[in-house]
């Protein structure tokens, strides 16, 4: 009787639902959305175009570089073998990369101490101070052109790599404010905890406050990568001996010579070109998502 009981209650209970397949729903192309693609794919190809020009150029021979075919007529490679004979290409790079590195380390470590400072410690006239830092930047380059050139001639340091990283070990006005901004969206109840622990200031810094911050670390690398990278200016003013070029100046040197020296072998400059553009492209791609997060999460606080 039981067992009878238990069946008819299990043949009684209803089935559990079956779970239902979402449905998509079909995204309706208006004229609208129809009218901004159109104008991003537009601007989009304005944009790239140049760059695109330069890579086909960059395939062709001495006569066929100004044809303003995209795709060349006669198609050689050795352009990329000739623009290394021409010019110590490798050279040019090695010191790029260096100068670029140190530039963007010493300036991110830098600029995050001062602006750690600026975020953690309350002392007076922090404000004020912080304030003059802002100020910095609304002095034009061509100001302290002329003194930092003095200074670095004072010191022997002309015609030399130093003076193309070495100001960025003081700090630079724009990453302290950015980094500041982020470490005033931190919780301050983290490093009080840290402290009662026994944690000192610089251990705080170092093993709180920077792994924490380490979106806006990137965005600062990456942006002074780009800045050093794509410098003319100081390489024109301190180096002389080609040996120490970076690219920028190296490139300058292939312009004069080969551009509008005479020679007219424009094949060899759009050539380098595209060599010292390529690493910034790699680069943006390869850190286009802390762009957007290293931006996004610098609050405007304090």
């Amino acid at each position: 009787m039981t067992t009878q009981t238990r069946l008819d209650s299990e043949a009684a209970a209803p089935e559990p639902p079956t779970p239902r397949t979402p449905v998509r729903r079909r995204r309706r192309i208006t004229p609208a959305k129809v009218l901004i693609w159109t104008g991003l794919i537009l601007a989009t190809l304005i944009f790239i175009y140049p760059f695109i020009w330069l890579i086909s150029a960059s395939f062709k021979p001495r006569g066929e570089v100004f044809d303003n075919k995209i795709i060349p007529e006669t198609f050689t490679f050795d352009n990329y073998l000739n623009v290394w004979q021409e010019a110590p290409m490798a050279l040019w790079l090695w010191n790029t990369v260096l100068v670029t590195v140190l530039a963007a380390v010493t300036v991110t470590v830098s600029s995050a101490m001062v602006a750690w400072g600026f975020a953690y410690f309350r002392f007076r006239g922090r404000n004020l101070l912080f304030g003059v830092v802002l100020a910095t930047m609304m002095l034009p380059g061509a100001v302290t052109m002329i003194p930092q050139f003095l200074i670095w001639n004072s010191l022997g340091m002309v015609d030399t790599l130093t003076p193309l990283w070495a100001q960025n070990l003081f700090g630079s006005a724009f990453y302290i404010f950015l980094l500041r901004q982020f470490f005033l969206g931190l919780p301050r109840e983290l490093f009080d905890a840290a402290k009662i622990d026994g944690a000192n200031n610089w251990k705080i810094f170092t093993r709180i406050a920077m792994p924490l911050c380490k979106p806006a670390l990137i965005i600062t690398l990456l942006f002074e990568f780009q800045a050093i990278w794509t410098d003319l200016m100081r390489p024109l003013i301190y180096l002389r001996d080609s040996d120490n070029f970076t690219v920028p100046r190296g490139l300058k040197a292939l312009l004069d010579q080969y551009g509008f020296g005479g020679e007219w072998h424009w094949e060899i400059v759009v050539t380098a070109s595209v060599i010292t553009t390529v690493p910034m492209i790699i680069l943006f791609f390869l850190g286009q998502r802390h762009f957007v997060q290293g931006i996004a999460t610098t609050g405007s606080k304090g």
